[in-house]
């Protein structure tokens, strides 16, 4: 119940769809990353398939760094939203266990949870698959440091923007 009545620095770009979480990162853009949602405590992010991100061109796998750039990314977004104020955020750790190749042809997608925020630490669980969640190919575990740099963060610029603030 306390969850519900929290106040989320991020709770006005909530849901599905948000071009304005990715656009200020230029590798996101450039692989072509998608937000498909966002709540409290999780991410949700798409990596489209393509050619130019095949890491093994015989077996036509992805290459290990984009799919580290989304379980990296999803975890940013998910420790954002969990934050109750807007501040800059930097990754201290990330672990991927590769549970098998991703299947060539298919857009990956990758799910992150904060499941744990302290003050300067926030701790998340992320998972990637291509054709189920319940069958995932890499899981995750991150540690991100929060208010990393005292500098207006990328996120709450996009924020700040949507809203028509100055700044």
């Amino acid at each position: 119940m306390a969850d519900e009545l929290r106040r989320y620095a991020l709770a006005a770009l909530f849901g599905a769809g948000r071009r304005e979480l990715v656009e200020h990162i230029p590798h996101c853009v450039r692989l072509g990353m998608e937000v498909l949602h966002v709540g409290p405590h999780v991410a949700r992010v798409r990596l489209p398939y393509r050619e130019e991100i095949v890491g093994d061109p015989v077996r036509r796998v992805v290459f290990g760094g984009a799919i580290t750039t989304l379980l990296d990314h999803a975890g940013g977004l998910a420790v954002f939203a969990s934050l109750p104020d807007l501040a800059s955020i930097a990754t201290l750790d990330l672990r991927i266990d590769y549970l098998r190749a991703a299947a060539p042809g298919h857009d990956l997608v990758g799910e992150a949870t904060c499941y744990r925020l302290t003050t300067h630490v926030a701790f998340v669980r992320a998972s990637a698959w291509e054709v189920r969640a319940e069958d995932p190919f890499a899981t995750c575990l991150a540690t991100f440091m929060v208010g990393a740099n005292p500098s207006l963060s990328p996120v709450a610029r996009a924020v700040r923007d949507r809203e028509g603030g100055a700044g």
